[in-house]
C-alpha cells in the first residue's frame, strides 16, 4: 500500500533517481549546495524536536522535573514549523520538482497526501499538548494528559520519519541529478 500509514518505503518506480544517487554519496556530490543542506537540516530538527517531546511527556509522567511548558513551547514551535514546511514543499518546491522530472509525478502526489495525512495527526497533538496546558493551568495532576501526548508521538513518530526518509529519497536525487537551485 502507498499510504503513510501502511507504507514500508518509495514504491520501486519512484526509485528510479535514488539507485544512481544513494544517500551515502549527497552530501558529496557537486551539486549539493546549502539548500539542500538547510532542508535536511530541518528534516533533522523535526526528528529531534519530536524525540524532545516524547521526553518531556515521558519526564512528566514519571513525575521528573520536566516543565508542562517548555513542552508546550517544543511541540508549538514542531507543529507550527512543520505545517509551513509542509505548506513550502507543496506550493513551491514539489511543483518545480515534478516540472523537472515528471516521472516523478506520482511520487509528488504521494508526499502531497502524506501532508494530509499528517495534518490530521498535527491537530491531534496540538489538542492533546493544550490540554496539558489545561490541566496545569487548573492545578489539576498532568500525568493523565502527558500519557495520553505521549502515547500519540509514537505513531506519528512512525508515520513521520517514514514520510521524511520517502522526501529525501525521492527530492534530493533530483535536485542532486538536474543541479536545481531554488
Amino acid at each position: 500500500m502507498d499510504d503513510l500509514e501502511h507504507r514500508t518505503g518509495l514504491p520501486d518506480a519512484l526509485r528510479v533517481l535514488v539507485a544512481d544517487y544513494p544517500r551515502e554519496g549527497w552530501e558529496r556530490h557537486r551539486n549539493f549546495d546549502g539548500l539542500t543542506r538547510f532542508w535536511l537540516d530541518r528534516h533533522l530538527m523535526f526528528r529531534q524536536m519530536l524525540a524532545d517531546m516524547q521526553g518531556q511527556s515521558q519526564a512528566l509522567i514519571d513525575k521528573n522535573q520536566a516543565d508542562p511548558r517548555r513542552l508546550a513551547g517544543v511541540a508549538g514551535n514542531f507543529l507550527n514549523s512543520l505545517h509551513g514546511h509542509h505548506q513550502m514543499e507543496d506550493h513551491h518546491y514539489f511543483p518545480q520538482l515534478t516540472a523537472a522530472e515528471p516521472r516523478l509525478a506520482q511520487g509528488f502526489g504521494l508526499l502531497d497526501a502524506d501532508h494530509h495525512a499528517l495534518d490530521a495527526h498535527i491537530h491531534a497533538l496540538a489538542e492533546k499538548t493544550n490540554a496539558v496546558l489545561q490541566a496545569l493551568t487548573t492545578n489539576k495532576p498532568t500525568r493523565e494528559s502527558a500519557a495520553a501526548l505521549n502515547e500519540a508521538l509514537t505513531p506519528f513518530g512512525t508515520f513521520l520519519d517514514r514520510h521524511l526518509t520517502d522526501e529525501e529519497e525521492l527530492v534530493v536525487p533530483i535536485i542532486l541529478h538536474f543541479a536545481l537551485r531554488f
